[in-house]
Order: C-alpha cells, then sequence, then structure tokens
C-alpha cells in the first residue's frame, strides 16, 4: 500500500502568503508542518512509501523533505499545470501499480489510517472514504412554537462529509484515464457509488479540521500549543504547575504506548472513553473501560493498549520528562 498526499494546492484564500509558501508547508507548530503530519500518520499506519503530488511550488516540497522523511522513502509526481485532483491522483496510481491511500494535504485529522485501511481491504470494494460529521459554522436556536427553548454553538449536524482520507483499488486507475482531469469527487466517486464498488469509513476522532482559511490555521496552532503526536495517538498538556500535571492521552484502537515506567511520577488515570488494557512487565492485563480509573505507582514497568479507541485522562504529580522507555514499538515517536 503506497501513501500520496495532494499538495499541489494555490492555496489562493492565503494568498500574498503561498506565492512564496505552500500550504502543506503551514507549521501546525515549530518545525511540524501539515506535511509532517501526514507523513508521520502514514509512517505510524506502517506505510513505507509516499508520493507527494505537488504542482505550486514543488521545489520548496522537493527542498524540504527530500527523497526520505522520518524513514519513509518520499517520491514526486509534479504535474506542470494543476488540472484537479483526479489527474493529480490518476498520474500517482499510474506510478504506484498498486493500492493507494489518498490523503488531501491540508487535513488534520485523528484518524486510525491503519484500522481505515484493513476495513475497506476486507470490504473487497474498489474503494473507500473517510467521512465525519459536519459542523454547523454557526451557532444553532432551537425552538418549540413561537418560543425559543435554548441555543447550541456550533453543534455537530446529522450530515456527513467527505473527510478527505480515499483508500483506492489499483483497479480504479482505467475509471480515472476515462475522467483524465477534474476533482475526483465530481467524477470517479460519483460512478463508483452509482456501482456500489465505494463504501465509507466513519470514525469519531478528537479532532478534524481542514485548513481553507486562516482562522482555521490559528485554530490548529491553537490546538498544537499543548499537544504532541505519538505513533499511538497524542497527549495533550492541559495544566502544569508546581502542584499538579493534568493531560489527555489518546490511543487509537489496535495500537500502545510504550513499554515504560516512571521514577518519580504518580499518577491516575480515568478512562472517558474507550476500552483496553494495561500490561505489566510481568505479562499481567489488566482490562479497563469507560469510567475505570488506573492508579500507576513509581517503578512500575506498563504500557497502555487500546481495543477501541481510547481516552485516558491523567492527574499526576508534576514531572513531565519523568519517562524511562523500556522498550518502544515504534521507530518514530
Amino acid at each position: 500500500m503506497i501513501g500520496m498526499i495532494l499538495c499541489g494546492g494555490l492555496g489562493k484564500r492565503f494568498l500574498p502568503i503561498t506565492e512564496d509558501i505552500p500550504k502543506t508547508l503551514f507549521e501546525l507548530k515549530k518545525n511540524y508542518t501539515l506535511m509532517d503530519k501526514q507523513i508521520f500518520q502514514y509512517k505510524s499506519a506502517g506505510i513505507d512509501r509516499v508520493f507527494l503530488l505537488t504542482a505550486h511550488l514543488s521545489e520548496k516540497i522537493e527542498k524540504k523533505f527530500g527523497k526520505k522523511h522520518m524513514g519513509i522513502d518520499i517520491e514526486y509526481v509534479r504535474e506542470k499545470k494543476p488540472l484537479g485532483t483526479l489527474n493529480a491522483i490518476r498520474l500517482g496510481m499510474e506510478r504506484a501499480g498498486e493500492d493507494v491511500i489518498v490523503s488531501n494535504g491540508d487535513v488534520v485529522a485523528d484518524l486510525n489510517v491503519r484500522q481505515m485501511i484493513n476495513e475497506w481491504k476486507e470490504s473487497g470494494t474498489l474503494g473507500s472514504i473517510f467521512v465525519t460529521k459536519l459542523r454547523s459554522p454557526f451557532g444553532i436556536i432551537e425552538m418549540e412554537g413561537k418560543r425559543i427553548m435554548g441555543f447550541r454553538e456550533k453543534p455537530l449536524l446529522n450530515n456527513y462529509i467527505n473527510a478527505g482520507f480515499y483508500c483506492l483499488s489499483e483497479q480504479t486507475l482505467p475509471l480515472l484515464e476515462k475522467f483524465k482531469i477534474g476533482d475526483i469527487e465530481k467524477t470517479a466517486f460519483p460512478e463508483l457509488a452509482k456501482k456500489k464498488k465505494l463504501i465509507f469509513y466513519n470514525e469519531d476522532g478528537p479532532l478534524w479540521m481542514s485548513i481553507d482559511s486562516p482562522k482555521d490555521l490559528q485554530s490548529a496552532q491553537k490546538e498544537y500549543s499543548n499537544r504532541r503526536d505519538k505513533p499511538w495517538g497524542f497527549e495533550k498538556t492541559l495544566r502544569l504547575d508546581k502542584k499538579i500535571m493534568e493531560k489527555l492521552l489518546y490511543i487509537m484502537a489496535g495500537y500502545r504506548t510504550s513499554l515504560h515506567r516512571h521514577e518519580i511520577r504518580d499518577e491516575t488515570l480515568t478512562v472517558d472513553y474507550g476500552t483496553g488494557y494495561v500490561e505489566y512487565e510481568n505479562g499481567e492485563r489488566r482490562r479497563f473501560s469507560k469510567g475505570s480509573e488506573i492508579n500507576i505507582k513509581p517503578y512500575t514497568v506498563h504500557s497502555f493498549v487500546a481495543t477501541k479507541n481510547t481516552m485516558l485522562r491523567e492527574i499526576s504529580t508534576p514531572h513531565p520528562e519523568d519517562v524511562v522507555r523500556v522498550k518502544d514499538f515504534y521507530e518514530v515517536r
């Protein structure tokens, strides 16, 4: 399976900045761009080869990522002139010669890429689209008769939207060659849907954003001001002072943290949602589910393993660097 990232857009809503900097090189935090985020996701899913589908300012992207990044082999498929997402994907698939997973380079999402791929492969269909619920850009007024009963601030609506990640079989290439240009969402996908060869993948992760405006970028940068992505999900520091540290740990289904211990830190974790188990150095496993409370004393060697997407809320003594890794399960962290 080859990963492909669409990164040839002109970024018109960010002019004049995008005259010199491609949107996918915008930083979520220092030295961590939108593209870094997606390459990290592919690496964490076990993908070791990624095509960057470029056009506008391709040379800036090639200079940044070179031929290898985060241990992943990077190749470039460059359009001389942007002709839509379908053409970029078609050119990439012609070179790939195998199944691919494609992502829009301006999407920031907590997506279990490996799980999406596995679910699609099991379906036997030609394609899969990651979908998410649409969030209203405005507050909603709740009414009954002529009375206003209340207000909801920018709620999730019942409608789903294309969330910018696609699994595609190499067998779809003749269909892409039929259309050649245009946006894949308006050409090949409707035809695949009519033939019942297209499925959706839904995952209600903590974060999904499409960086379509400076305001979107500011929101994403605010999210990443106290967050660090991990191969298994992310950790986010909510509070750190002389008395206490509070963090969120999000672990994707099928993933686990390193086997590690703390020499000073005494921590208690509450499961906001999800299921899994704590595995100890001696092989003992203690299962957890929503509402479970887990206490980890200093020098206890342990690893958190998620069987469903899991959010842990940690309250501990304020020692953020007190982590001794006994065994790592990932090449990047």
